[in-house]
C-alpha cells in the first residue's frame, strides 16, 4: 500500500545517500516489518510539524516503531552529535553541491538587532521588552 506523500518527505534518491548510515546502527534481531524510508520520513514529519508521537498520521509505520528508531538515531556520541544531526547535515551538503553552492555554509547570523523604523513608516511602536522605540 502506498502512503500519502507529505511536504516533509525526502526523495528516494536522497534516502539512498543516507540509507547505509541509518542501517549501521540498527540492531538486526529480526527482519524489519517497515520500510526504513517510511520510518525516516515519519521522523521528519514529527520534527517539522511538532506533533506528539501518537499524532503521526496512520499511513506511516506505528508510532512505537518510529519512536524506537528516533531514540537510536538521536542518541548523541562522545562529541555531543547524534546520527540524526550528521545525516541531516549530509543531506544539506549534497543538496547544496547539486545546486552549485559550496557544501558548507559560509555565513550565519548569530544574533540580530532590531532595526529602527524609517521615516516613511506611518506607525511607530514601543517594544517594552527591549526598552527602545521601534
Amino acid at each position: 500500500m502506498m502512503r500519502k506523500e507529505y511536504p516533509s518527505d525526502i526523495s528516494r534518491k536522497q534516502f539512498e545517500i543516507i540509507k547505509e548510515d541509518l542501517k549501521s546502527v540498527r540492531k538486526t534481531t529480526h527482519p524489519s516489518t517497515y520500510d526504513l524510508y517510511d520510518i525516516f520520513c515519519a521522523v521528519l514529519y514529527l520534527l517539522k510539524e511538532g506533533c506528539t508521537w501518537r499524532a503521526i498520521p496512520h499511513d506511516f509505520p506505528k508510532w512505537t516503531a518510529v519512536r524506537y528508531h528516533y531514540d537510536i538515531w538521536a542518541e548523541e556520541d562522545e562529541n555531543g552529535i547524534s546520527l540524526l544531526d550528521k545525516i541531516l547535515h549530509k543531506l544539506i551538503e549534497v543538496e547544496r553541491k547539486e545546486n552549485g553552492r559550496e557544501d558548507k555554509t559560509t555565513m550565519i547570523i548569530v544574533d540580530s538587532k532590531s532595526v529602527q523604523n524609517t521615516d516613511t513608516a506611518e506607525i511607530k511602536g514601543y517594544d517594552a521588552g527591549k526598552k527602545n522605540q521601534v
